[in-house]
């Protein structure tokens, strides 16, 4: 059963378009983005592609033309799927391996809208011309397959509405995350203070701001030069950018 839209202006509105209605909200209802949609911070439609069929049995795919392994959600009832959702200025979001990467950027370009219509692929995909027709944002949230979009769906709904005014405790939080400037989190701890042989690094009790802020900014550069050279690359790169910037202004 859908859950209406808010038309609350302030409300962030996610109309999920799926074959499978009943696996949201999910995790979505767990924790500060379930305390948010009680809050009416964000409000979530589910629409049941199934129901724009034509025929008894509800079919919503066909053999794929040229043929190929696998079955294709036809153009024709995808798009009544989507042009029954009203639009309120929306991009329309197609979850697929294939798509744009997924990035932090994108995802606080996206909780600063007015929501998101989210299309969750099954079988082999989705018609073309229907993508091209709807103007659908192909994205991708890693390089892996699923079954199906509800998933990867969720995964980026916690991502936008996470960053929603209200729905963090400490505003400072997000801030602080990887991705947010560029690098991978620094190590995180708590007490106790020694735990199986294993301590808080000294520099973390010492009370001097200056130096734990140095610790933590080596401590992201270290991480994410050894996990994620392409994120260090473009973080070298930012700075050399930055720093020539400010010489040309000298």
């Amino acid at each position: 059963m859908s859950e209406n839209v808010s038309d609350t202006v302030k409300t962030w509105n996610a109309s999920v378009l799926t074959l499978f209605p009943d696996a949201f909200p999910g995790i979505l209802s767990q924790s500060i983005i379930g305390a948010a949609q009680k809050n009416r911070i964000w409000a979530l439609e589910t629409v049941d592609i199934r129901n724009f069929a034509a025929n008894k049995h509800r079919n919503v795919d066909d053999t794929p033309a040229g043929g190929g392994p696998g079955m294709v959600i036809k153009p024709d009832i995808a798009a009544a799927a989507i042009d029954s959702v009203a639009p309120m200025g929306r991009p329309i979001i197609y979850m697929t391996p294939r798509g744009t990467p997924l990035t932090q950027k994108r995802v606080r370009e996206l909780a600063a809208g007015p929501g998101l219509i989210v299309f969750c692929g099954r079988f082999e995909g989705l018609d073309q011309r229907v993508i091209e027709a709807r103007q659908m944002e192909e994205v991708s949230i890693g390089d892996f397959v699923l079954a199906g979009g509800e998933i990867a769906a969720q995964a980026m709904l916690e991502a936008c509405v996470r960053l929603l005014p209200g729905v963090l405790g400490d505003a400072c939080s997000a801030e602080q995350e990887s991705f947010e400037d560029g690098l991978l989190e620094y190590p995180l701890y708590t007490r106790p203070r020694e735990w199986e042989g294993r301590n808080i690094p000294e520099v973390l009790l010492s009370g001097d701001h200056k130096k734990i802020a140095s610790w933590q900014t080596e401590q992201k550069e270290e991480i994410t030069k050894a996990r994620r050279p392409d994120l260090y690359k473009a973080y070298l790169d930012r700075a050399k950018n930055t720093k020539g910037d400010n010489h040309e202004h000298d």
